[in-house]
């Protein structure tokens, strides 16, 4: 018994590897060019049309799928709305484990960003901008939904923390996947601010 025990346990690791993440990015495809692919208000192919995402778009981040797994939930202006996932396809490389690959962290009061999407990560306040240095990153030994990122600044060490957990920025109805809790050094001690990540940029 203890061998086919084992045989199990082995035979699981990979699987687990492998699990989809989400959010991940995606691709429209299988629309045809003179169409759009409608972004409705429920997973519902009956409910209200609230938004559209061209023929060909690329990097559509999707939050959490339906509990069907037939419709995908993304962000679109100020709130929330759901496409079919049979027009859209995850992006190669993401997987539930790995670090996800943010473009940007933001939270409110104090308004605060993480920009990503530049050559360096640069932090920003009303009246403060301060570019960093990205050092390690490294997924938590022993949880698969957590990932740190080491960075310094002008003041110090900086780090990043994002956790695979639902997420609002407080301002609107979208939602997030991805948590942000980010310490940093400043001339007046460290400070803690938190927040949501995307991996499409805000």
């Amino acid at each position: 018994m203890r061998w086919l025990l084992g045989l199990l346990l082995c035979c699981a690791t990979p699987a687990a590897a492998t699990i989809d993440a989400w959010p991940a990015l995606h691709d429209v495809v299988g629309v045809a060019p003179d169409d759009v692919l409608n972004i409705r208000s429920d997973p519902s192919a009956a409910s209200a049309i609230i938004g559209t995402l061209a023929h060909d778009a690329e990097g559509i981040e999707v939050i959490r799928p339906s509990e069907d797994f037939d419709w995908g939930l993304v962000n679109t202006g100020e709130g929330t709305g759901w496409v079919s996932l049979r027009y859209v396809v995850p992006q190669p490389g993401q997987w539930f484990g790995q670090i996800p690959r943010v473009r940007g962290c933001f939270g409110t009061e104090p308004f605060w960003s993480l920009d990503f999407s530049r050559e360096v990560p640069t932090y920003s306040e009303p009246d403060h901008e301060e570019v960093l240095t990205l050092g390690h990153e490294m997924m938590s030994l022993n949880r698969r939904d957590r990932a740190a990122f080491l960075m310094s600044g002008d003041a110090g060490p900086a780090q990043l923390i994002v956790t695979y957990v639902a997420c609002t920025d407080g301002m609107s109805d979208r939602e997030y996947g991805l948590t942000a809790d980010f310490l940093r050094q400043t001339g007046e001690g460290p400070a803690l601010v938190s927040g949501c990540c995307s991996l499409a940029g805000r």
